[in-house]
């Protein structure tokens, strides 16, 4: 690490004396404050005929170069594409020549010249002027390429940007999909209004805000969670029909489909109801698709999404039975709805032992993640649905639906609750539940009630996560995909950054894959052991490829790490150190194989990064895979981390494994909780194929 550091300082020294050498000379790049290009590249390439011959000027950054005597190549990447330029002495002079060849890989150039091809056949322009418009003091890191570095490519995304065109692609598609929402509620003539993002009263949703202070009015404020209320108030005010897409705030964990900031679109429409929003949110959704992709049919991570046909609605109640048999149509008192509960065991907080709160714990429990294809889910009980109309013909039960793609919540509607004495009635519910410890349950909001105490006309609304949409329809996997910046916890400073790699390994004291791989199957026979260890080494080898460390290494460490456990359960962690001693293998890594123990049965302490993503990892893929194996699919390919959190609270569910090691594992690695769930569940679908096809061969 240390060394990779001087590197990086020893080449941007080498930039900065380019640098200083251009300012002595009087051609400072940074004092050019404007360059007239005439073209972008994707144009010519796209129009070659047009521009056959024909004198252009382009700018952009340098990608390749091959320098070669008295001619050389070059290739300039703008925000459109790339292109080709032929440099040569006799074009440009001795002097400008010599200049260019000086130019790095990153630096910003105006190049002028004609369009024409070469011998290959590549479109290209031949320079007969270049200038440098910004020096790059910076290399581009290879480690970008690959995917190598999740973490690093999502803090500094204007690399990612540069490097990875595929990239750019899925935000200039997100930029389309925003437009072709919003031109769609325009074409059904919805206003776009603007409402307050600092509230005094954070509600319109079930969430934890983030609260901040006006020194002025020396007043705490909560910046939004929703902007349900506001929009509703100017239904009251009397605007038929209004929307806003913006940005919302929640203070609550952060994984593949959450982040702190996300953007969300909710539109009102005044004498509708939530079957209209069905038909809305359908129609649009389909029609973006359409617009965007040229299809409403897609596949999202390896599944086929049908758009195109007409989606599924069923009450939550009814999709309950269809999946568990559980009919609460027949279950009418909460005593029999708690007994169902237990015997079903599904956890129920105290102050929520309520039908409706069954019911709606049992829908996540065994039905959401069933819902592959679009799927409106209505009639919720009215315990969860604070704003929402209920239903005259069932008054446990609102007019609200949520609509389900591939297991995940896409958009929530409702008719909306214009009933100002229910409305207050309802608020003073949410007021008991904050009181009883539910720091997500609703605001008192006093001037929405006396809002609506004014009349407001039966109204239909709906939210929908623009974020988990542009996922979808961009396929995906992360949320932090699909936003330019994504939340991230900030590395303080360069010594803190350093601290687990002040451990130094000597990757030299390794041993061979099929060596280790011998050396399991000696001393382990049974299908879970193998198994366990195979996923393990997958999950070391993908944690070592995000660092740019020793993939065989650091795989082989999770091959071994439970070699003794089979034959040896009552001295694991220390048997071992004979047996691979006696395999000729190094005290190094006997070392690490042992740290996964510590505080359970190994006093070595996991210091080095490498042994505290494996005391993290060991307990947590055995949570995961055990987790795995109740879902229909059998798999962690389709697990969200919702679902292992579920499942991690639940102290009875695979209790062999360590709750208190795997969130001592992640305070050793200064990670949430939320993060290494989802990495690790990444991980584990890396390799989760080649595994059963290893176990099905042998």
């Amino acid at each position: 690490m240390e060394n990779e550091e001087l590197d990086v300082n020893h080449l941007m020294q080498i930039r900065m004396d380019k640098l200083k050498d251009l300012q002595n000379a009087g051609k400072d790049p940074f004092e050019i404050t404007k360059y007239d290009r005439t073209e972008f590249s994707k144009d010519i390439k796209d129009k070659y005929e047009e521009y056959e011959n024909k004198n252009v000027s382009v700018a952009g950054r340098i990608m390749a170069k091959r320098i070669m005597g008295k001619a050389s190549f070059c290739t300039i990447q703008d925000s459109t594409g790339k292109i080709q330029s032929y440099i040569s002495i006799n074009d440009l002079g001795e002097e400008s020549y010599k200049a260019f060849k000086t130019y790095d890989i990153g630096d910003i150039i105006g190049l002028k010249g004609f369009v024409f091809k070469t011998k290959t056949e590549e479109i290209s322009i031949h320079a007969k002027e270049i200038v440098l418009l910004s020096k790059a003091l910076r290399d581009l890191p290879e480690k970008f390429h690959g995917l190598k570095d999740v973490d690093l490519r999502y803090r500094q995304r204007y690399v990612d940007l540069i490097v990875n065109p595929e990239v750019k692609e899925t935000f200039l598609l997100r930029s389309k999909i925003l437009r072709e929402i919003k031109n769609y509620l325009d074409n059904e003539n919805y206003l776009e209004v603007d409402t307050p993002i600092l509230n005094t009263v954070a509600g319109g949703a079930t969430a934890r805000p983030f609260i901040t202070h006006h020194n002025t009015l020396n007043l705490d404020m909560y910046l939004r969670i929703a902007n349900e209320l506001y929009l509703k108030r100017l239904i009251v005010g009397g605007f038929d029909r209004v929307y806003e897409m913006g940005r919302m705030f929640r203070n609550e964990g952060m994984d593949i489909k959450h982040n702190p900031e996300f953007t969300n679109i909710e539109f009102y429409a005044a004498y509708q109801d939530y079957n209209d929003m069905m038909d809305l949110s359908e129609n649009m959704i389909r029609t973006v698709a359409k617009k965007c992709l040229g299809t409403a049919k897609i596949n999202y991570q390896g599944t086929d999404i049908d758009l195109e046909s007409p989606w599924r609605r069923i009450t939550m109640i009814d999709s309950i039975k269809s999946v568990t048999g559980v009919d609460f149509n027949e279950i009418t008192t909460d005593e029999e709805a708690i007994k169902i509960a237990n015997e079903k065991k599904v956890e129920i907080e105290d102050s929520k032992k309520t039908r409706g709160y069954i019911i709606n714990a049992f829908f996540e429990e065994f039905v959401e993640e069933t819902l592959t294809q679009p799927t409106f889910i209505y009639d919720y009980p009215v315990e969860v649905s604070p704003l929402t109309k209920r239903k005259p013909s069932d008054k446990r039960l609102v007019e609200r639906f949520e609509l389900f793609i591939d297991g995940r919540e896409y958009g929530n509607a409702y008719s909306e609750l214009n009933d100002p004495i229910d409305q207050r009635d309802r608020f003073v519910e949410q007021l008991r539940q904050r009181e009883a410890g539910d720091d997500e349950a609703n605001m008192m909001d006093e001037d929405f009630c006396m809002a609506i105490e004014y009349g407001m006309p039966p109204t239909g609304g709906m939210g929908i996560g623009i974020d988990r949409l542009v996922m979808l329809l961009t396929d995906s996997a992360s949320i932090r995909d699909v936003i330019l910046f994504p939340t991230m916890k900030p590395i303080n400073s360069k010594s803190e950054e350093k601290t687990v790699a002040k451990v130094e390994i000597d990757y030299s004291n390794g041993i061979s894959r099929d060596k280790a791989l011998e050396i399991l199957k000696k001393y382990n026979k049974e299908e879970f052991h193998i198994r366990h260890a195979l996923t393990v080494e997958g999950v070391m080898r993908y944690f070592a490829k995000l660092q740019g460390e020793n993939e065989e290494y650091w795989g082989n460490i999770g091959l071994l790490h439970d070699v003794d456990f089979e034959m040896y359960p009552d001295e694991h962690c220390k048997k071992c150190i004979d047996l691979l001693k006696d395999e000729g293998v190094s005290d190094e890594i006997i070392n690490s194989i042992c740290s996964h123990g510590y505080g359970l049965c190994s006093d070595v302490e996991p210091n080095h990064i490498m042994e505290k993503i494996l005391y993290a990892t060991d307990e947590l893929t055995g949570l995961i895979w055990a987790c795995a194996k109740m879902r229909p699919s059998k798999s962690v390919c389709d697990m969200e981390v919702s679902s292992l959190k579920k499942k991690f609270k639940d102290k009875k569910f695979a209790a062999g494994c360590s709750r208190d090691v795997i969130v001592k594992g992640a305070e050793k690695l200064g990670w949430e909780l939320d993060e290494l769930f989802e990495k690790t569940i990444l991980a584990m679908r890396e390799d989760e194929a080649k595994i059963n096809e290893y176990m099905e061969l042998n």
